[in-house]
């Protein structure tokens, strides 16, 4: 059985109160129970952490065993280099996602340290991004 990780970063523990305008008003929790089905046969494993250090150990812990990583790193996304240098180091290929077009707000939200390291990125498309990243993951 493939196994895939979902990683979110800090404050993604919040999506269903935090700016619904642009986070929507779903938990991630309920988003996830909601495609498991549409992924039978694979385990789909779900971390979240607001502290940097935990998302690292967390890559580091199964970066090696999994079959792929989807990964939203919130404000990390733009400082981390940490974050990147662990994608880096292990072997399962990542997608990095954001549930809103990051480059459609504030300006420092426009680099991420980590798309380069990463398969490819998805962003502006909602919780719909997650299920999108796991189905390309798949295919590889």
């Amino acid at each position: 059985m493939k196994s895939i990780l979902i990683i979110n970063g800090p404050n993604l523990n919040l999506l269903g109160k935090r700016e619904p305008d642009i986070y929507g008003n779903r938990s991630f929790v309920d988003y996830l129970k909601s495609i498991e089905p549409l992924f039978p046969d694979v385990q789909l494993r779900y971390f979240q952490s607001n502290h940097e250090g935990e998302l690292l150990d967390k890559i580091h812990e199964l970066g090696f065993d999994i079959h792929g990583i989807v990964i939203n790193a919130g404000a990390y996304t733009h400082t981390s280099i940490a974050l990147a240098d662990a994608l880096s180091a292990v072997t399962a290929p990542a997608v990095e996602v954001h549930i809103s077009n990051v480059h459609a707000r504030e300006s420092f939200r426009h680099h991420s340290y980590l798309s380069a390291k990463c398969k490819g990125v998805i962003a502006g498309l909602g919780l719909t991004g997650y299920e999108l990243a796991i189905r390309y993951l798949l295919t590889l």
